[in-house]
């Protein structure tokens, strides 16, 4: 075989076992949300109980995703891309076996921690094998794959309660998961980042206070806000950040250099990431209940009415890679962040405790466009915005702020609904959802805002031109504007 198709071949394999891994750790955000009756009949518990099942995972996930890229940069990607999906399939099949409620919350938040060690890696072993000029498309179809998988997780979960049993949400990854390992051992192309050492501090105050925030966040609406506990973690969670901070401006090798920020392609699509998950999280969150507890419909029936959300992804994602390698990434995201927003204000004005479908399927059909436009040139403007050296830095970086932003919707909009609304009727649900969904609007909206002020592909092909330095490329274009 000549060395060119070989790389075609490589290429090839690195997008389905990427693409494979990134679904399993992006599915299990939400699958859990519709099997909470039915894990609650086996294993009891409060809702207290049952809610750590959702927020174990998210919390682990968020907090050691950028230790889980910089330990792939020091130790080897694809080693410890196959740890971390290893540690997520073994994880998985302790859920499903879990014999009570504390052990399923135990298995749950392990299944974080190996996500939080696979999933940044699927994007730099994914970028190394593919050659840039084919990078749009392939991350067109990674995109694709990690949106359905967050999207369609209360459909499949839905599914797979209704018409078998719970634990096959979790028993979904385990044959996946082995049959990944070889191939991933086999076909994938070891590489490292930068081979600084491990920065513990870095890695202690990011945690420690991405855990604080999200805790607090979370623990908000069920303790109040004003209570010890949540004070007490959004406070010094706060505090651990400020200091993370200080430390990437001081330190000599940290973790996450504060000077990426000053690239105003990163910033931008950093914040604009955040913001997406925050209103999209939050939105599928409470409509996916909507759905169920207003509507009436069965959980499989209220995946399947979501499909034209859900499954827009895999027709319209691939094409807007594509779109992304000619016009560039910026305005396509722009676009759609603007149509996500637009969707949720959508929903917004015409929900109603008894809302026909036909009056929701504009905003559903808007709002997956606007999605699937987001999903793969955000993941190409973060890759492309700092040197190869530092994508395993970034790719953790941004797959953290996504989480936080997922937790912190999923809090907002909670809180949002119970100060306005509640479960004692369909009236009073829809009371507390739409102030939620307006909220989840304009958050959305200011993402696409902030990946304005990302420079154009014309300013960036001029900066590297002239040879400028990020930093007097940052100064430049912040004159600019």
């Amino acid at each position: 075989m000549n060395q060119p198709a070989a790389r075609r071949g490589s290429a090839a394999w690195a997008l389905v076992i990427t693409s494979a891994a990134g679904f399993m750790a992006a599915l299990d955000n939400l699958v859990v949300t519709t099997a909470l009756p039915s894990i609650r009949e086996d294993l009891g518990g409060a809702l207290h109980d049952l809610e750590w099942t959702v927020s174990a995972y998210t919390l682990t996930f968020a907090v050691l995703l950028m230790f889980g890229a910089a330990l792939g940069d020091r130790f080897g990607r694809r080693r410890l891309f196959l740890v971390g999906l290893t540690v997520f399939t073994g994880a998985s099949a302790a859920a499903a076996l879990a014999p009570g409620i504390d052990a399923l919350i135990a298995a749950r938040a392990v299944q974080g921690v190996g996500a939080a060690i696979m999933m940044p890696l699927t994007l730099t072993l994914l970028t190394a094998a593919v050659p840039a000029a084919k990078r749009g498309m392939a991350f067109g179809i990674w995109g694709a794959v990690q949106g359905l998988a967050v999207a369609s997780g209360p459909l499949i979960g839905g599914v797979l309660t209704e018409h078998l049993s719970w634990q096959w949400i979790f028993w979904l990854n385990v044959p996946l998961g082995l049959a990944l390992l070889p191939l991933a051992r086999l076909r994938l192309a070891e590489s490292h980042g930068t081979g600084a050492r491990l920065d513990i501090a870095g890695t202690l105050l990011a945690s420690g206070g991405l855990f604080g925030i999200v805790y607090g966040l979370i623990r908000g609406p069920i303790d109040g806000w004003t209570s010890l506990t949540v004070l007490t973690g959004l406070i010094a969670g706060t505090a651990l950040i400020g200091g993370f901070i200080h430390h990437g401006i001081r330190a000599k090798a940290p973790m996450l250099p504060m000077r990426l920020f000053r690239n105003r392609a990163f910033a931008g699509i950093n914040a604009a990431s955040l913001l997406m998950f925050l209103g999209m999280f939050g939105s599928i969150f409470l409509l996916s209940q909507y759905m169920q507890g207003v509507l009436g419909y069965s959980p499989t029936e209220a995946g399947l009415r979501m499909l034209p959300w859900t499954g827009m992804p895999m027709i319209v994602a691939p094409l807007a890679g594509a779109l992304s390698d000619r016009v560039g990434g910026r305005p396509v995201v722009a676009a759609g962040l603007a149509l996500q927003a637009i969707g949720l204000a959508w929903f917004a004005l015409v929900l109603t405790p008894d809302a026909s479908y036909a009056a929701q399927l504009p905003a559903l059909v808007v709002s997956g466009i606007g999605m699937a436009l987001y999903f793969a040139p955000a993941a190409n403007l973060v890759m492309s915005s700092v040197r190869p050296s530092e994508q395993g830095i970034a790719s953790g970086a941004n797959n953290a702020l996504r989480e936080v932003g997922g937790a912190l919707g999923v809090a907002v909009m909670a809180s949002i609904f119970a100060a306005q609304g509640g479960y004692e009727s369909g009236q009073s649900f829809v009371d507390g959802l739409l102030p939620a969904l307006w909220v989840g609007a304009g958050a959305v909206a200011l993402g696409a805002v902030a990946v304005l002020f990302a420079p154009s592909r014309r300013q960036e092909a001029r900066r590297k031109a002239e040879g400028a330095t990020e930093a007097e490329a940052g100064e430049k274009d912040l004159v600019a504007v």
